[in-house]
């Protein structure tokens, strides 16, 4: 193979590479004739990924169960990744590969294909929700949850960092205990009164279930430090610091709304939807696994629950989740 000057050029351009780490090129060279070709699935770790189903029970359809929850937290992972690339401006890298600096400002086109691919995100995950609705059969459902007690989607840690990196804290407050604090009240005191509390709690003692304790346990470190971090850089304050005629893009705002009634609107719905399939009866509802109130804590239209207030008309916000 005759080496071409785009070739030679290459070469040198990973010299340069290597010599500003104190590396020496030709050893890496060298484990490149060593080394063995990538495979789908050595690359994807497919082996691995059909290891990670592990049923509690012998119900066949207690593996959709936990697949289905496996895609969509692979789902809230793409999510966090791209409202990640928002909060610090995307990666600003060069022609030459080396420099992966980030950029100052936040490009307003950047900012909207971001949402955009969060959106469908979103929209895949809704739309498939239709496989917990109808793909399982119900008398097998009823019984291999028994076996899952005290675990909840409710504990999804994915979809609480979703909702702190979306919006400004203090509208992930209880609606009815919003008023005592100011957007920059402290996030451990509003963490307190954070509006997922009240659906886990006990439907007869009143008292936090045992999903909520383990949860808290585990993730309100994090949650809070997390809150704190995006306080500057969640999703409505990188809007906010736009000029007025990138905030003015139509494409923008629909996106962020589109947002809005995905994650409060949409999302809560088809699992409302499936709750009633699942847990509703005649004699009295199941009660949910984790013992969260779900007639009270999933319909969107009780919850109130708007990542974007400024963005929507008093008529919207008044008919919040009731169509």
């Amino acid at each position: 193979m005759e080496l071409t000057p785009e070739i030679l050029k290459r070469l040198e351009r990973l010299k340069e590479k290597y010599a500003v780490m104190g590396q020496d090129m030709t050893s890496y060279l060298d484990g490149l004739l060593f080394s063995n070709y990538l495979t789908y699935w050595d690359y994807i770790n497919v082996d691995k990924l059909l290891t990670l189903q592990n049923p509690r029970t012998d119900f066949p359809d207690e593996m959709i169960f936990i697949m289905y929850h496996q895609v969509t937290e692979l789902y809230f992972k793409l999510a966090l990744h791209e409202m990640e690339q928002i909060a610090n401006n995307g990666r600003n890298v060069l022609p030459s590969g080396e420099d992966h600096s980030w950029k100052e400002k936040l490009e307003v086109n950047f900012f909207v294909e971001r949402l955009r691919r969060i959106n469908s995100y979103f929209e895949a995950l809704t739309k498939s929700f239709e496989i917990m609705i109808n793909g399982m059969e119900r008398d097998q459902f009823l019984r291999f949850r028994m076996a899952l007690l005290p675990a909840s989607g409710f504990q999804s840690a994915q979809y609480r960092m979703i909702e702190i990196c979306a919006t400004d804290f203090i509208n992930l407050v209880d609606k009815n205990e919003r008023g005592r604090f100011g957007k920059n009240s402290p996030a451990e005191e509003m963490y307190e009164f954070i509006y997922w509390k009240q659906g886990a709690t006990e439907l007869a003692s009143g008292k936090k279930t045992l999903t909520l304790k383990q949860f808290e346990k585990k993730y309100s470190e994090k949650l809070i430090q997390l809150a704190k971090d995006y306080r500057t850089k969640n999703l409505w304050a990188k809007y906010s610091a736009l000029s007025e005629a990138e905030k003015n893009k139509p494409e923008l705002k629909q996106h962020l709304k589109e947002f809005d009634l995905n994650v409060n609107v949409r999302w809560p719905l088809v699992h409302y939807k499936s709750a009633a399939r699942y847990l509703q009866q005649e004699a009295g509802d199941v009660p949910a696994t984790g013992g969260t109130n779900w007639q009270k804590y999933l319909p969107p239209r009780m919850q109130r629950r708007v990542f974007y207030p400024e963005l929507w008309s008093k008529e919207e916000l008044e008919s919040w989740g009731k169509n």
